[in-house]
This record gives structure tokens, sequence and C-alpha cells, in this order.
């Protein structure tokens, strides 16, 4: 045997091994009716798995490594972000190797890591094809979100087959680089481990994430050039108000149809993803300072940030 089929069957046994070790804290998690999903032992009787898969709030099942299979219950869910967080009783399974994530680069070779409803282990081979800050995620109505200020989300270039949301996605040395769910089109998006983390902390405090609301309608718009230097304005962009929900805190600071919004704290808007961008969990009671064109005047208004109703929005 040539010294490059020994480097090319070393790396493989690398692989293989990377996967094994990874798989011992991999399960599936049964929580919708046509099939399962899979999670990641992430803390001690700590299981995470994407929400969107999460269809049901009782009856939640999940399946050890060794074919057991054991009931969970939700512990919180962020399905902006697609996390959500079950506990169980979790006897001698071991908790997934947390890689460094802030050394995840474009280009290295990486896994994606699932488990069976019948218990086996499935993996998929690839690349990270690029670091993202925004994303879509097609289970929440088609809204683009971003994750400015945080931590990059991860796009594999690789394939994952039916099973493999709420996955892990490891490095070759089978360290858990974070948790796998769909993208635009459905393609692979990995949830980094430092986001993760994050997240994780706040649903065990709350079992939610609070989410700034301004209960506005909006649509991005381009100004014209001379009007943005008529009104001094940094950027040509802006989102116009196409509708404010009754009694929201938007309708509170008198926004009305119609108004341009070109700026929130002095954070020049150029589309919808800047407004949610801004009206994270800490800006919840927080005064935010409007910048609106309203009959090609520019004015300021203050609106106090809401937290969005319902379930995590």
């Amino acid at each position: 045997m040539t010294d490059s089929n020994l480097t090319v069957l070393a790396f493989s046994n690398q692989l293989s091994d990377a996967v094994e070790k990874a798989a011992s804290s991999i399960v599936a998690v049964n929580a919708r009716r046509r099939r399962t999903s899979s999670g990641v032992h992430w803390r001690k009787n700590l299981i995470l798995t994407a929400d969107h898969t999460i269809q049901q709030d009782e009856e939640i099942s999940v399946i050890l490594p060794d074919g057991r299979s054991i009931t969970a219950t939700i512990a919180g869910r962020d399905s902006t972000l697609d996390l959500a967080v079950l506990r169980l009783e979790t006897p001698d399974l071991p908790t997934a190797e947390i890689a460094n994530s802030t050394q995840t680069k474009v280009g290295q070779i990486v896994l994606a890591v699932s488990r069976s409803a019948e218990g086996s282990t499935s993996a998929s081979m690839g690349i990270i094809s690029s670091m993202s800050e925004g994303w879509h995620h097609p289970h929440r109505h088609g809204r683009k979100e971003k994750a400015r200020g945080t931590a990059q989300l991860i796009q594999p270039a690789l394939m994952m087959y039916p099973g493999f949301s709420g996955g892990a996605l490891i490095n070759p040395e089978g360290q858990v680089l974070g948790i796998n769910t769909a993208g635009a089109r459905h393609l692979p998006l990995t949830i980094p481990v430092a986001l993760v983390d994050r997240v994780l902390d706040q649903l065990l405090q709350t079992g939610r994430i609070a989410r700034g609301y301004l209960g506005l309608g909006m649509q991005a718009v381009r100004l014209p050039d001379t009007f943005c230097r008529s009104l001094n304005l940094s950027s040509p962009g802006g989102v116009i108000i196409v509708s404010v929900e009754p009694g929201a805190p938007a309708d509170e600071a008198g926004v009305l149809l119609g108004d341009i919004l070109v700026a929130l704290n002095e954070s020049a808007i150029e589309d919808v993803t800047d407004v949610h961008a801004i009206l994270s969990a800490e800006q919840v009671g927080q005064s935010l300072t409007a910048k609106i064109v309203r009959g090609g005047v520019l004015t300021e208004q203050t609106i106090t940030v809401g937290e969005r109703p319902g379930r995590n929005g």
C-alpha cells in the first residue's frame, strides 16, 4: 500500500472515529407525527434540538444511543432561532464535547451527525461554505432574521437528510460546532456553540426568549439621492410603515401609516432586518429614538420597546 493510500485510510478512520465519538451524545427525538428528528445531549439532562421539529407539547420521547426510549419534557424553546431544550433523566449518557467555535473558518471539513428512530447513526461530510450574520428561516413565516452582534451562523456545504435537523455539526476531532437546522430554500444551517449557549442560558432561566416589539408592518424603500441630500441623510435606505398595530408601542408613540423610518438610535435602517436586529431582549422596556421622514420633513419620535406577545414572537 502506498504512502498516499495510507494517508487517505488514516484520514478516513479519523472521520469514522469522530462520528462514533459524537454519536455517543446524539439522540433521536420523537415529537412529531411522521418522523423523528435528532438532538444533542448538550449539558447534563438537557437535550438541544431544532424547535420546528417539536410539534407536540406532551408525550415527547427520546431514543438513546443504546436503543432505550425515555420520556422528555420541554424546558424552553425559541422559535425565532429554531432551538428547543428538552429535559430528561439520562443515566450514563455522555454530554457532547463542545468545540471552540471562534476558530471555525470557511473551508474547514465538517460532518453532520444524526440518529434515526431505529437508533442507527447517520453522517454526511462537507465543508463550511460561509459564515453569515443573517438567515432566512422557512418556519418563521418567511421573515428574515439577523443574529447581528452575537455570533456568526455557519453555512455547511453538505447533504442533510430527513431526521438531520436538531443533530450536530462536528469537526474531524468529533467536537460539536453547533446545532443543525434548515435555512433558506431548506439549505443546511448550523447555529454555532456561542449562540446556542447564550440562548440555552436564557431559556433555562425563563423558558422563553424575550423579543423586542414595536407593532409595525414595514417594507424597504429607497429614497432619491436629491431627497437624501436635502434632509442630510447618511443613507438612501429606509422602511415605509404599511401598518400600525392599535395600542402597540409604535402606535402609542404616534407613528403613522406612510412614515418612513430611516434610523433607530442613530443606527441607519436599510431594510426590515435592521429593525429586527436592534430589537433584542435587552431593548425591552428601553426607549429608542426613531428618525422618521413624514411629509418630506425629518422628525424624531421616542418609542418605548415592548415585548413581543405570544410564545417567542
